[in-house]
């Protein structure tokens, strides 16, 4: 009775946080921020040449074919910051073709942690502010997750799930941080690394338990650590919610454009993958994942989606 009435309790405290997050009612007036500021791992990551850790591609003709000699095209399949950068006319450094004036901050960093956006943050605001102009994206904790996870079982999952639950609150705090700081933030959850190749071949090389089914229950206390600390305003942060975007592609692929979501498209590392070094059959528009843990171009486009929808929708 005791366990079915904290699960109750916790589902409400969850439904009010989206609600509060997820900015019920709209927006008075349009949202139109005049900076981007990025924090996070290498999902938001476009590198001084113009390259992501999905799969990149080159200018095209009109007939769609590559022309020569061969240029990279950084606009072309954007990330999820790109998008919102798009959607609001701003410009980010490391992608500006037409060398427009600079409009955004990208602080992302490969292999990021929580840890690392704190630094990433006190990085910012020590030669800089935030305010209610400034739209903010923080993406982080596969790495968290992956980094205890690979100490199984020599800590137990409720180990690892504790200190998952102490990094999660310590992610909100800095989201909060911002928010405090007058910012306007869209944090989005982890997506589920059970759900990615590397969680499925997990699964297939050990048989103590079912590992993509482990790492899904891991993510699952990051986020909702994360949640149940976010401030419950309603109108300073707005929670996208990148796990549900991806869990539905991958179970429900050709609903949703997908024809692979269990493979990895890319057959070199990031970011050095471009459309000339996929796997054989490979196609990144259709397939979900580039490497064993990114997003290919058409899984950035979800989350996209999803963040421009908070974005636009949230009374910012």
């Amino acid at each position: 009775m005791i366990a079915a009435q904290w699960r109750l309790a916790v589902s409400a405290t969850l439904i009010a946080v989206l609600a509060a997050c997820g900015g019920g009612g709209g927006q008075i007036e349009p949202f139109r921020p005049t900076r981007l500021l990025s924090f996070g791992d290498e999902a938001s990551v476009i590198t001084p040449a113009g390259l992501k850790y999905s799969v990149n591609d080159f200018k095209r003709g009109t007939d769609g074919a590559i022309t020569a000699p061969e240029t990279l095209d950084c606009t072309s399949r954007p990330i999820w910051t790109q998008s919102l950068a798009s959607q609001f006319g701003l410009v980010i450094a490391n992608c500006n073709p037409n060398n427009a004036t600079v409009s955004s901050a990208l602080y992302a960093q490969v292999g990021a942690k929580v840890a690392d956006v704190r630094a990433q943050i006190d990085q910012h605001l020590a030669s800089g502010t935030v305010g209610p102009k400034d739209l903010i994206t923080i993406l982080v904790g596969q790495n968290d997750i992956l980094e205890l996870y690979r100490q199984y079982p020599t800590l137990s999952e409720d180990q690892i799930k504790a200190e998952l639950t102490t990094r999660g609150q310590a992610l909100a705090d800095q989201v909060n941080r911002l928010a405090n700081a007058n910012g306007r933030i869209l944090v989005a959850t982890t997506t589920n690394p059970g759900e990615t190749p590397f969680g499925l071949a997990e699964k297939a090389a050990n048989t103590d338990t079912d590992r993509a089914a482990l790492l899904g229950r891991l993510n699952e206390s990051f986020n909702i650590a994360m949640r149940l600390r976010l401030i419950n305003d309603g109108r300073l942060i707005g929670l996208v919610l990148s796990d549900e975007a991806i869990t539905q592609a991958v179970r429900f692929p050709s609903a949703t454009g997908f024809v692979n979501v269990t493979a990895a498209v890319c057959n070199v590392p990031l970011p050095n993958c471009t459309a000339n070094t996929l796997v054989t059959d490979g196609n990144a528009s259709t397939w979900l994942w580039a490497d064993n843990l990114q997003l290919g171009p058409s899984g950035q486009s979800r989350l996209a989606s999803a963040a421009l929808s908070r974005a636009v929708n949230n009374p910012f």
